[in-house]
């Protein structure tokens, strides 16, 4: 078992510019602190882009790669090509936009999903897509619900494997990847509040023909503008929405009118030029992790931990429940991902309070929400919670 407090201890010299041991940051699964090798990564793209002007992009494209071998090993996936981009939204239109939607106009969703997710497919459904949202609660028969509503109309099934706002994992990926596989159905799975936090093999889940986005925002410490979009070797997709990034191999064969050509590589579902500066900022930051030995058991172990200290102090309080309570008391190293939820009618002016007292967290609607990060003490655990039950108290 990982002594989280060594383990903090170890890594809060590099953190610096971030302050992390001065302030109480609890929105790691929201926005973590960057390492101070990050800066280094933004300067050395800048030296790299004066002296080299247009021949950095080969340099970039090896700080991609980095990138996506980081990712394979986490998903234990060293078949599945990764697509990079800006952000999931630009990932998400370009493979929706290579679905027969005219021959199969229904998509399967769930409650639980983030806005990008769900504001994207609340508007097309709006213009005729029709779009089923299946509630996450209660958990038992999710797989069975979901199933349920797979028919020849459906054009594709979609869901996180981590929930934005309770932060419950959900554990029937396979059961409904199978079933969509029976059927003839692509899965594209959110990912972004699982990588880092709960290890995934696709090889033993038996996922490698489905799709799954993730981002670097969260709890890999990359940052902005390096998202992806896994995806199996053998896809054909023809996005409708396509850059030309996804076909340098035909930039200098005569126009014609053939059909629109994609590259067989991981750059089927790209836009276009893009700044590679997070790429380098977070290529350093995966050297980093690995200097540290942070290890995808390791990151669990201190998350399953730090998220239980949380969740003990919070029982501690004996906070009145009409107020604010657990979102879920399920078990944590089963059941829950990085951060501890809380139900509160006034999250929102609990989080503003928090803030005030330079303590960080995050509120959606009636969800407060507590993310540590491989950098927080027990003791800034403690204080958290603490300043919390003032707050409230306050009230």
């Amino acid at each position: 078992m990982v002594n989280i407090d060594e383990l903090a201890q170890q890594l809060i010299p590099h953190y610096s510019h971030f302050q992390v041991a001065e302030r109480l940051l609890f929105t790691g699964h929201s926005h973590q602190a960057w390492p101070d090798v990050a800066l280094e990564g933004q300067k050395e793209y800048f030296l790299d882009s004066a002296e080299l002007v247009d021949k950095k992009w080969e340099k970039a494209a090896e700080k991609t790669e980095i990138l996506r071998d980081y990712l394979r090993d986490y998903y234990d996936d060293p078949d599945g090509l990764y697509c990079r981009e800006e952000n999931t939204h630009v990932l998400f239109v370009s493979w929706i936009s290579g679905l027969d939607l005219k021959k199969k106009p229904k998509i399967i969703s769930t409650d639980g999903e983030f806005h990008s997710l769900f504001r994207q497919l609340h508007r097309l459904e709006e213009e005729g897509l029709e779009v089923i949202y299946v509630p996450v609660t209660p958990d038992k028969n999710f797989a069975e619900r979901i199933i349920s509503e797979m028919d020849t109309k459906t054009s594709a099934v979609m869901f996180s494997r981590v929930y934005f706002e309770s932060s419950l994992i959900n554990h029937h990926l396979t059961e409904i990847a199978q079933a969509a596989r029976d059927k003839g159905i692509p899965v594209l799975i959110d990912d972004y509040h699982g990588t880092n936090v709960a290890p995934l093999s696709i090889r033993k889940a038996n996922l490698e023909d489905c799709f799954i986005l993730t981002g670097g925002y969260k709890y890999l410490q990359w940052g902005e503008a390096n998202c992806f979009l896994r995806f199996p070797e053998d896809c054909e997709y023809r996005p409708a929405i396509t850059g030309w990034f996804a076909s340098f191999s035909s930039l200098e064969k005569p126009r014609d009118n053939s059909p629109t050509h994609y590259d067989h590589s991981d750059q089927r579902f790209a836009s276009g030029t893009y700044d590679p500066s997070s790429q380098y900022r977070a290529a350093n930051v995966v050297q980093f992790f690995k200097e540290q030995g942070l290890t995808k058991e390791i990151l669990r172990d201190q998350y399953v931990q730090k998220v239980e200290l949380l969740k003990k102090h919070f029982l501690d309080k004996d906070f009145d429940p009409s107020v604010i309570r657990l979102t879920h008391n399920r078990d944590i190293a089963k059941h829950n991902g990085g951060f501890l939820s809380l139900t509160s009618p006034k999250a929102r002016q609990i989080q503003a309070a928090l803030l005030e007292k330079n303590i960080f967290t995050d509120a959606r609607d009636q969800i407060l929400r507590f993310g540590p990060a491989p950098y927080t003490t027990a003791a800034q655990i403690e204080d958290a919670i603490q300043s919390l039950k003032e707050t409230v108290d306050e009230l």
